[in-house]
């Protein structure tokens, strides 16, 4: 039996797990993906402490080096499951097998809601990207399109406009669907120019972004759009359905739990952006990731 196992390989678990690890804990740590997350297909890293630029993989890389050099053992697969057959005991069952702990993390992280075209993952970090927080600052003096009408995209499109030349705000419909003091805001700067009523159809791109293509929602025809960046901003999704049984979700399917990391299931933690939290980046994650460790060596050592 494992003291704890950790799902997800992002931060927030590695973090989880280097910080167990080091209070003396065994450690399995289950990744179905990437190593790393989202973060791993960064191409630049600028805005974590410490770090003056690094890319995503190498940030990644140094994490998982740093906690297998400490004892950690990784799985790769799906978890499908987690069940709790008493105070200290979790079956977790993966697509290849069960396993079994004393506690378990969730860090499993969520996925950007993609458009669906064509070259969209390939140009990843060469003109596409789905945080303007992450981002944002490499398009300097250019001109970025932002996809998207909530809260994020407008709080993504009012930040981009503070460093890039021009900001198109596109939207389907013809409003947003955001908090009116932001929308007033968008609307009061000079650069942000608001494109409603229309559907992005395809890239235009070499190896690089260099335009967008349109199409309208209620006629005929469309248009281009000469940009170099394109942010989009539509939701994202976490996969916490398989773990409902141990935990509340929200409506949104995020687990109910504050800074505490900890959940109605004694024994049974989570970590990083799969959590209900009002800001999701590496410096959060990581934080979540120290917090739900400590609090699952806590209750190991409450075990009779």
């Amino acid at each position: 039996m494992t003291d704890i196992i950790v799902i997800g390989a992002g931060t927030a678990g590695m973090t989880a797990a280097l910080y167990a690890l080091r209070n003396g804990k065994s450690v399995t740590v289950f990744e179905q993906e990437t190593i790393g997350g989202q973060i791993a297909s960064s191409p630049r890293v600028e805005n974590f402490p410490s770090q003056q630029s690094l890319s995503g993989l190498e940030l990644s890389d140094r994490l998982f080096e740093q906690i297998t050099s400490h004892g950690a053992e990784l799985e790769l697969g799906k978890v499908l499951s987690v069940d709790k057959k008493g105070e200290g005991h979790f079956v977790v069952t993966s697509e290849y097998g069960e396993y079994e702990a004393k506690a378990v993390i969730l860090a499993g992280g969520v996925h950007h809601k993609k458009i669906r075209l064509p070259r969209e993952d390939e140009l990843v970090g060469n003109g596409i990207s789905y945080c303007a927080v992450c981002d944002g600052a490499f398009y300097k003096d250019k001109d970025v399109a932002l996809i998207g009408d909530g809260n994020t995209a407008l709080q993504y499109a009012l930040l981009l406009s503070n460093y890039c030349n021009k900001v198109y705000v596109c939207t389907w419909f013809e409003r947003f669907f955001g908090d009116q003091s932001l929308v007033k805001a968008l609307k009061s700067r000079e650069n942000i120019q608001w494109i409603p009523n229309c559907s992005l159809k395809g890239f235009i791109a070499d190896d690089k972004l260099t335009g967008l293509q349109f199409g309208y929602r209620e006629k005929e025809g469309g248009f281009d759009l000469a940009v170099e960046g394109c942010f989009i901003a539509i939701g994202q999704v976490p996969d916490n359905k398989a773990f409902s049984n141990l935990a509340d979700l929200d409506k949104d399917g995020y687990v109910v739990a504050d800074e505490s990391c900890t959940t109605k299931t004694p024994g049974f933690f989570v970590a990083g952006d799969c959590r209900t939290k009002k800001i999701r980046q590496l410096t959060t994650a990581a934080a979540d990731g120290a917090c739900a460790a400590v609090a699952a060596g806590n209750y190991i050592e409450t075990l009779a």
